[in-house]
């Protein structure tokens, strides 16, 4: 029997994490995504701060276009 090979091949490329993304001033859905975030926040529930993150992400690229 052959060893398993245990290391990986080639160079690994890590990038700059992508900041938290910003509320559109006078919409109430940003709103209150980015306040259940700040409240996640205050208590050390960073899972919850990255969900709150992924859904004001997708609700800004499918209600207001963003990228």
């Amino acid at each position: 029997m052959s060893t398993p090979k245990t290391t990986m091949t080639g160079p690994v490329h890590v990038t700059a994490p992508v900041g938290e993304p910003d509320s559109v001033a006078g919409c109430g859905v940003c709103l209150g995504i980015a306040v259940t975030r700040t409240n996640a926040r205050s208590v050390g529930d960073y899972s919850k701060v990255s969900d709150a993150n992924v859904v004001l992400r997708t609700h800004l690229r499918e209600e207001h276009g963003a990228e």
